[in-house]
């Protein structure tokens, strides 16, 4: 959500001027629920409960939609936004050089995976479903979607990285899921990534989204399966990683090898595991971001000898 310092982002700022609403977003964010179910988390009555959550979809922070329930139908909300950018006036944002890869889902280099499993185009499903042996079909190349419950997927990519740049951080971007049987929004999964060998850390996914359609989804791809993920940032800096902030482990970029010529990117649900939830990757045609797998190596400008003249060492 993009925000600025106008009239029209105001609804979005006095929808979240509220401890309530707030707790209502924290609540969204694990899984949909109903009036009466956000009613009784916060003790307070469906009546007012309903005010807060029409000024939360006024923000366009929140989705409802009317579902034939136990007791008739039912109003179900549920969170539509991740995060959200604000530009104020006049700010100065200098722009940061970087390097960008972007890989396409099935253009790995090796894999080993377990059903439920199974990986597709835009126009198809590749093969049989939940059968790993057509992970390796040559039609995988076209793949923009993927899914298995345990095992990895690896990925090689070349580092344009010149001996003269300094880098500064690497941010892997994905839109990723766990793997459920069907979906299940609440299906945690612990789902590890490597560079070049080395463990980055262990995120766990809260669930398989499933409860509407993916944005770029094909029209016949089934509304009851995979349909769209959360768009995270893996993000190595000098001092540690993170994910969206998050610390997940103290590995630095100078750990990984960052300066190597070729670059090992492996997603792994790891059988030893708390969570064994699997793992889906939407690429380009899938999901609610369009995107690949992309990564975004920041570095400092070189300095270039031929800046310092001769006369300027003469004057110091």
């Amino acid at each position: 959500m993009k925000l600025d310092i106008t009239d029209k982002s105001l609804p979005v700022y006095e929808a979240l001027a509220s401890t309530v609403r707030l707790h209502v977003i924290q609540l969204l964010a694990k899984q949909p629920m109903n009036i009466r179910e956000l009613a009784e988390a916060v003790n307070l009555s469906s009546a007012i409960m309903t005010m807060h959550i029409r000024k939360l979809v006024k923000a366009g922070i929140v989705r409802t939609e009317m579902r034939p329930g136990k007791g008739g139908v039912q109003k179900i909300c549920s969170l539509q936004v991740e995060h959200a950018d604000i530009t104020f006036p006049n700010q100065v944002d200098p722009l940061r050089e970087y390097h960008q890869s972007n890989i396409s889902l099935g253009h790995y280099t090796d894999v080993k995976v377990e059903p439920t499993c199974g990986l597709a185009t835009i126009e198809r499903f590749i093969g049989e479903v939940d059968d790993p042996r057509y992970f390796l079909d040559s039609e995988r190349f076209q793949a923009q979607i993927l899914w298995f419950s345990e095992g990895y997927i690896e990925y090689k990519l070349p580092n344009f990285l010149l001996s003269t740049q300094n880098p500064l951080e690497l941010v892997i971007s994905m839109e990723i899921a766990s793997e459920a049987p069907m979906t299940n929004n609440n299906w945690p999964s612990d789902i590890s990534f490597y560079l070049n060998n080395v463990k980055l850390g262990t995120w766990t996914s809260p669930g398989d989204y499933g409860e509407r359609r993916g944005k770029y989804n094909p029209a016949w791809w089934p509304d009851a399966i995979n349909q769209y993920g959360l768009l995270k940032h893996l993000t190595i800096s000098q001092s540690a990683t993170y994910m969206d902030g998050i610390k997940l482990s103290d590995v630095s970029l100078k750990q990984v090898h960052v300066r190597d010529k070729q670059w090992t990117l492996r997603i792994a649900v790891e059988k030893e595991s708390e969570n064994v939830g699997g793992v889906t990757l939407f690429g380009n045609g899938f999901g609610n971001y369009k995107q690949d797998i992309v990564l975004r190596l920041y570095y400092d400008k070189p300095l270039l000898a031929e800046s310092i003249s001769k006369s300027d060492l003469v004057n110091e």
